[in-house]
């Protein structure tokens, strides 16, 4: 197998990476799960050695009560400070190692007369708990074996050394099939997870999204208006029909791939003075509802829609959609000699349906088409 697969328990780097989130939340979980498990099984020995049973003494009640204090911040760390825990999660990771194997090792020296069988459980667990990178996990846990061993040889008899060095060096070949097996299965499922999620990001796309201008398609931009709508205060908010003068004339005279450019140029235009970002346009539709921004579709043909907030007034709009003619008339291709547009505007208001709000813009519209085209006509006037 190559290096790399192995340190990436057999996948590729970028395929780690790519997994980095959720690694990093799995992690953060699971240190929470092993941590919980540490407090109470420190708590109950703290019991144990004030009640002097099961073979607990007195004088082990600050040993456990340190470790319960230190497990208990820990853990309040974990939980309260998400963001900084799975941003640093590597730290994380061998800090609760680092206690751990600290544990199992004094647990062991505690008790010279017995084969340790704490240190050997945290191993395992650790390995099964934690993913890092295949190498490191295993030369830190290999490290703080070695510092067991060497603790039972200066601490016990030569025997229950033997008998702690035996168990060690199997539970850790044990731990290292365990690691690799839980992890390359871990990661399997963060890759499935992507791709699926990948799936469905695509599939919002394709049916929220105009494939020739990356505007919203009809029904997506209504279904978010109508949210608009039930959602309106006291801020301005208009809708504007925008429909291309004399289209049909650029497609007979220069051809429909010249047709399309017009149409792709007029969608581009919209979404740059109008300042919507569409980046990761899968989250846009939420997105924009959540940030009360301005969104454009197109509704067929060469008709486009445009709901627009977060302007002052009448005349903050105005100067919006004057920019955009204004734009659209200076484009020149081979044979286009700028974009002409007429366009209808209506305000709406709280207890407006889209509807009639779109047959008022629509009248609107048609009034700018009889006037002259290339103009833009608020309804009402």
């Amino acid at each position: 197998m190559r290096q790399a697969g192995f340190l990436y328990y057999g996948y590729d780097r970028d395929t780690y990476l790519a997994c980095a989130d959720r690694i990093k939340a799995t992690n953060r979980q699971h240190a929470l799960m092993v941590n919980l498990w540490f407090i109470i099984n420190n708590l109950l020995y703290v019991v144990f050695s004030l009640m002097g049973v099961f073979g607990v003494s007195h004088k082990d009640t600050f040993f456990y009560s340190a470790y319960l204090i230190v497990s208990a911040i820990f853990g309040l760390v974990l939980l309260f400070f998400r963001k900084p825990v799975e941003n640093y999660s590597s730290v994380m990771i061998y800090v609760s190692v680092v206690m751990l194997m600290a544990y199992g090792i004094e647990t062991s020296v505690s008790k010279p007369y017995m084969s340790a069988t704490m240190f050997p459980l945290l191993v395992a667990l650790v390995a099964t708990a934690y993913i890092d990178n295949m190498l490191r996990m295993m030369l830190v846990l290999v490290g703080f074996s070695g510092a067991f061993i060497l603790s039972s040889y200066s601490e016990k008899a030569i025997s229950i050394a033997y008998a702690d060095t035996y168990n060690i060096f199997i539970t850790l070949l044990l731990a290292a099939a365990l690691h690799y097996t839980f992890q390359n299965t871990r990661i399997n499922q963060f890759v499935l997870f992507q791709k699926n999620l990948q799936n469905q990001r695509e599939l919002e796309v394709s049916s929220s999204f105009d494939a020739l201008t990356s505007l919203l398609n009809r029904g997506r931009f209504f279904s978010m208006a109508e949210r608009v709508i039930r959602e309106i205060g006291d801020d301005y908010i208009a809708l504007c029909l925008l429909d291309l003068d004399s289209f049909k004339q650029i497609n007979d005279r220069l051809g429909h791939q010249m047709g399309d450019k017009a149409i792709q140029t007029t969608g581009t235009t919209i979404l740059e003075v109008c300042s919507i970002d569409e980046a990761e346009r899968w989250s846009f539709p939420e997105r924009v509802m959540r940030e009360q921004g301005s969104f454009a579709g197109r509704l067929g043909g060469d008709e486009f829609i445009i709901l627009i907030r977060g302007n002052a007034g009448r005349s903050e709009v105005e100067e919006l959609l004057k920019r955009i003619l204004s734009r659209l008339n200076a484009v020149r291709f081979e044979g286009l000699d700028g974009i002409h547009a007429s366009l209808g505007v209506t305000q709406l208001k709280p207890g407006d349906d889209v509807d009639a709000a779109y047959s008022r813009a629509d009248e609107a519209l048609y009034e700018s088409k009889r006037s002259g085209k290339n103009m833009i006509h608020f309804s009402g006037e």
